[in-house]
């Protein structure tokens, strides 16, 4: 008996150079026995002739890092888009207005984007707890084992850990949160207490959780509300000693405000992200002691990148099974997500 051939049109539309990572060949394999699609052709340019015929008939945009913002002209030339699959993570500035009001499903691979920045998270809340880069730098200047007086606050028993934000990201950090020593504190305006206790933490405002937490954590979304929501005055709230940790999006936080915290050695902060990104190469940060800098890699990488296109391909295998999506991303969740 002759194997039934899909009939789904699927286009890859990102930048190429992800694609042998995002979909290696098992993943591929499973890509082209669900929808007829050819691995050599990525669209980078809706408007380029050479792309017409094949978006002319595609139902499926598998959409990545570095596809072009898909617009009223990007719809034009596809009039048969019913869903877009995106193998990474915030949709936010992909779609536009016309694709929503088209009824155009869009589905992200956005939770398993959050797998690895609560790793990241996770791993330096344990190293600052540990006093970790502070005696690092102090090892490499004197070679010398610290004594009981300058380890006497180091540790992670009991350490109160601060969340702001049960995002994806934040909900799965405090998942690994879980089996360690640590008093979690919460903070998102979408949770209430109860949930707050499912998820093995304490709900508190904002200003109360900077003033009691030894760690904070920020994970809420980049949207008009939270611009500069770590102002001066919020800053000025953690207690002295206190660690900042950012993998979220550095316009949340004032950097002018946060520079002159770490310049005082007041605070000690881990960066994964900064506003701008990156930082101009006088920036006091690259240098500072109490400043642990590192250049936005807790997103997927390398590996990491094979659990977006599973996600992806999954996506796909349900659609062609005529099964709701997964990880669909609602238009009207925009308003309150990454």
């Amino acid at each position: 008996m002759p194997v039934a051939q899909p009939t789904l049109k699927a286009v890859f539309a990102m930048d190429p150079v992800h694609l042998p990572q995002l979909f290696p060949a098992p993943l591929m394999d499973r890509l082209r026995s669900t929808a007829r699609i050819d691995p050599a052709r990525v669209v980078q340019d809706f408007a380029d002739p050479a792309a017409a015929s094949e978006l002319a008939g595609t139902e499926v945009l598998i959409t990545g890092w570095g596809c072009p913002h898909l617009g009223p002209d990007a719809l034009a030339a596809a009039p048969r888009l019913s869903a877009v699959l995106h193998a990474a993570g915030s949709v936010r500035s992909l779609v536009g207005e016309t694709l929503w009001s088209r009824g155009v499903a869009v589905s992200s691979a956005v939770t398993g984007n959050a797998v690895p920045v609560a790793e990241y998270t996770l791993a330096m809340i344990l190293l600052a707890g540990k006093d970790a880069f502070t005696h690092r730098e102090r090892f490499r200047d004197t070679h010398a084992y610290p004594g009981p007086a300058e380890t006497v606050a180091i540790g992670n028993v009991g350490r109160r850990i601060g969340v702001i934000g049960a995002s994806r990201v934040g909900r799965r950090l405090l998942e690994l949160l879980r089996p360690f020593d640590f008093e979690v504190l919460l903070h998102d305006p979408y949770v209430d207490a109860a949930e707050a206790a499912e998820l093995g933490c304490r709900l508190l405002p904002l200003e109360d959780l900077l003033r009691r937490s030894d760690i904070v954590s920020l994970h809420a979304p980049d949207i008009p509300e939270t611009h500069h929501m770590l102002d001066r005055a919020r800053l000025a709230l953690v207690r002295d000693g206190g660690v900042f940790i950012n993998t979220s999006r550095g316009a949340l936080v004032d950097h002018a405000a946060l520079t002159d915290e770490l310049l005082s050695g007041r605070l000690h902060a881990v960066l994964d992200v900064t506003e701008p990104e990156p930082l101009p190469a006088d920036s006091p940060l690259y240098t500072l002691p109490n400043v642990f800098l590192t250049p936005h890699i807790a997103g997927s990488l390398g590996n990491e990148l094979e659990r977006l296109g599973r996600i992806v391909v999954a996506e796909l295998e349900r659609m062609a099974a005529g099964l709701p999506l997964a990880h669909q991303v609602r238009h009207a969740d925009l308003a309150r997500v990454a």
